[in-house]
């Protein structure tokens, strides 16, 4: 794995040890009121940047291309400043609001990148598989 596929598939992992790390401070403390964040982390992070690291390992030509890199940019850094911010307006920081609601709709720009990224992909090589 290289390039932005590995990078993506590094982000997964610290997302999976964040995740695991908050679940686990949440069972052992019977405080749950961060559940939000925990899923978020799980799903948005470790689940979604595998899917990432491995779409751009299927498609090496696609992951050298300049709107791969911008998407993982634009993915990391809004992702890391939702979950920051979630966690932090979920503690009682209610300030933060503003940023929690820019960084989803960042994140939210991010996912459509990768659909302007992936889509021609998948239909390209849908095409060829039905002509086989």
């Amino acid at each position: 794995m290289q390039g932005v596929a590995r990078n993506f598939f590094i982000m997964a992992l610290a997302y999976a040890v964040a995740g695991m790390s908050l679940g686990l401070h949440m069972s052992i403390s019977k405080d749950h009121g961060q559940m939000p964040t925990h899923a978020h982390t799980m799903v948005a992070g470790w689940l979604m940047s595998s899917v990432f690291a491995f779409f751009y390992h299927l498609f090496p030509a696609v992951a050298a291309g300049r709107l791969a890199m911008v998407h993982f940019w634009l993915t990391t850094i809004s992702g890391v400043a939702l979950l920051l911010s979630l966690f932090l307006f979920l503690a009682g920081h209610v300030a933060i609001e503003q940023l929690l609601g820019a960084a989803s709709l960042a994140f939210y720009a991010a996912m459509f990148l990768f659909i302007v990224v992936a889509l021609p992909v998948v239909r390209a090589n849908g095409s060829k598989l039905q002509k086989t």
